[in-house]
């Protein structure tokens, strides 16, 4: 198999291509030169970081600390979720629900994966199981923060509306059924897209990279396909949960709609 090593000079040539971009960007007064080089500079200071890390835990291979590695990614996977909504939920609730939504979905999935599907040896051989959680949660992230975010928005929005049915006798769930609707259609919306164009419209992420490394394109392929099921079934699973647990959060025992326990972000 013949890798074609990147050298830091070409790595810095395409780094320049996004400089060029910035300045393009802050000569039209677009606002978006500053964060798109810090972006980029994030970029390439984590990514330097998470290969230092893979590396050692490659070497290492223990259950432990790839254990460990999975709950930091999960837990800021979390904070990104909470810092992507207008209007989140009070008192950490937020955070509390969008991190257990990805434990259930994510992780099971991706064990599910590993042990049934894969069947590496060991099964939690981090080659396998740290970018197949990372790509899980990554995408089931942005699920569940796009659901949280509609929901959150259509009922700050729209509290008269639901107010009025739960006066009319109507019950919480019926109360808000379509925004409950809007906003898992919300965050399932970019995965379904992403299934429908990929292969034609383009070829994704895992799949380009395998070929790039060598891989035969029916091995990288088989993948890929894994893969976008998994992603499908871990963001599905994951925004069903997050805005079911987030609506019976907005309700109290008596079914009364509580807006007090909606506060809008600040740092937006």
């Amino acid at each position: 198999m013949n890798v074609i090593d990147l050298a830091w000079w070409q790595l810095a040539l395409a780094a320049a291509l996004v400089v060029a971009l910035a300045v393009c960007t802050h000569m039209a007064r677009l606002q978006l030169g500053r964060p798109l080089l810090i972006a980029a500079a994030r970029t390439a200071i984590q990514l330097a970081l998470v290969g230092v890390v893979l590396e050692a835990l490659f070497a290492v291979g223990n259950l432990l600390w790839i254990s460990l590695v999975g709950v930091a990614m999960l837990l800021f996977a979390g904070q990104q979720v909470v810092s992507r909504q207008k209007y989140r939920l009070s008192g950490g609730w937020s955070f509390a629900i969008g991190t257990l939504s990805m434990l259930i979905s994510a992780f099971s999935v991706t064990i599910l994966s590993l042990v049934v599907l894969i069947g590496p040896q060991p099964w939690y051989q981090p080659q396998y199981s740290i970018p197949l959680l990372g790509m899980l949660l990554g995408n089931t992230m942005t699920g569940i923060a796009l659901g949280l975010d509609r929901l959150t928005e259509s009922v700050w929005r729209s509290r008269e509306i639901i107010e009025n049915r739960l006066m009319l006798g109507e019950p919480w769930r019926s109360a808000c059924i379509e925004f409950r609707r809007d906003a898992m259609r919300a965050g399932m919306m970019p995965t379904i897209n992403s299934m429908a164009a990929a292969g034609i419209v383009f070829l994704p992420g895992m799949m380009t990279g395998q070929i790039l490394a060598g891989i035969s394109p029916t091995i990288a392929v088989k993948y890929q396909i894994l893969i976008l099921f998994t992603i499908a079934a871990g963001t599905g699973f994951g925004t069903f949960a997050a805005v079911a647990l987030c609506a019976r959060y907005l309700f109290d025992t008596r079914e009364r709609l509580c807006m007090n326990r909606l506060v809008e972000s600040r740092h937006r």
